[in-house]
């Protein structure tokens, strides 16, 4: 059974989506406070952490750099009150895989478990390589020659897409149905900034540049 985290302080949400979760049969665990939740989160072994922002002890941002830095990449859907860009952007660069505004649907938050799951899943497998580029899909490892790049998750799931894509121009469009599970027309400048971010951490200190822009089509991925 695929083994949930929940951490979430407002008990009644918190066991709503435990219920529903274990119709669904998951094994749940339930937290009710940051300092908890990451203790469990780093000494558990989980599939998936469902992780408020809005937290006593911890929030929710502050218990994500803390478990990233701690080198855990346990897939983690944020849950929000708050749905503005500059919130959305900083759970994501805290390390976050996805995010869902409260009120939600119960099965808007259950096809985003599945869509994390399964992503989790396909990504424990071989190295992934490309050029001088190497990416350990099971601990979210990325080398560049014997150079080790640090990337957040976001950062990793998105190098991973392009380079499974190599030579093939990928249009904003195919980068937020393959990089994003929430809709993605209201943050049209994400995709720019983590493209950004990528070539900053993958090309900033290398002579061949893998990363190009392809103007009005979007970006690919090519040592040529």
């Amino acid at each position: 059974m695929m083994k949930i985290l929940i951490v979430e302080d407002e008990k009644k949400v918190a066991s709503f989506i435990k219920r529903g979760l274990e119709d669904e049969n998951y094994l749940v665990t339930l937290s009710f406070d940051g300092a908890d939740g990451l203790k469990r989160a780093i000494s558990g072994d989980f599939d998936l952490i469902i992780l408020d922002c809005m937290l006593p002890k911890k929030d929710g941002i502050t218990v994500l750099h803390e478990l990233r830095a701690a080198g855990n990449q346990i897939p983690v859907l944020m849950l929000t009150a708050r749905a503005e860009t500059a919130d959305v952007v900083s759970g994501l660069d805290a390390g976050a895989d996805d995010y869902l505004a409260k009120p939600f649907a119960f099965a808007e938050l259950q096809a985003r478990v599945r869509a994390l799951i399964r992503r989790s899943e396909q990504d424990r497998g071989a190295d992934i390589r490309y050029a001088d580029l190497r990416l350990d899909p099971v601990n979210h490892k990325v080398w560049r020659g014997q150079t080790e790049i640090v990337l957040t998750a976001k950062e990793y799931n998105l190098l991973a897409y392009l380079v499974r894509n190599a030579g093939t121009v990928l249009s904003r469009t195919n980068i937020a149905d393959n990089c994003w599970e929430y809709p993605f027309e209201t943050f049209t400048n994400i995709i720019d900034v983590y493209i950004n971010y990528l070539r900053k951490k993958v090309d900033g200190n290398f002579p061949t540049k893998l990363i190009h822009t392809v103007r009005g089509q979007g970006y690919v991925l090519s040592d040529e």
